[in-house]
């Protein structure tokens, strides 16, 4: 199949196929009688899990590790374990940043509510911003 058909059959877009042919992690052969790249049933499979694998936030890089451990005959799932563990960390982190944000966020839409607006001048381009620090 090529990357038209195996995005259509995966969801994806043939961006998504054509850039992970080209890290590698999908190793399709090339037709000898067009040079077109043809994906088989090994390359659907893999291409289905590293979306999967990218809904739960695993990187990239993750997914390239989960990989090389699986085709070492392997199991990849202690290293799953950890590695959906530090993402969820991670993201819990990001989480509480982002809550903080939106509280400066609705603090600065409240305050700048009633304030006037002004043109910029040589010296400031908008006051609302400039004097949120001080």
């Amino acid at each position: 199949m090529r990357v038209s058909e195996i995005a259509g059959a995966l969801e994806t877009t043939a961006d998504t196929v054509r850039y992970y042919t080209r890290i590698g992690l999908l190793t399709p052969v090339k037709s000898p009688a067009n040079g077109y790249n043809e994906y088989g049933q090994k390359d659907v499979r893999r291409l289905r899990f590293i979306l999967s694998a990218r809904q739960l936030g695993f990187t990239v890089a993750d997914i390239v590790q989960i990989i090389a451990v699986a085709d070492q005959g392997k199991t990849p799932c202690p290293l799953v374990r950890e590695l959906i563990q530090q993402r969820l960390d991670e993201t819990s982190v990001r989480y509480q940043e982002m809550l903080e944000l939106r509280q400066r966020m609705e603090t600065a839409a409240r305050k700048w509510h009633s304030k006037p607006n002004k043109a910029p001048t040589g010296t400031m381009i908008c006051h609302l911003i400039e004097n949120w620090a001080q």
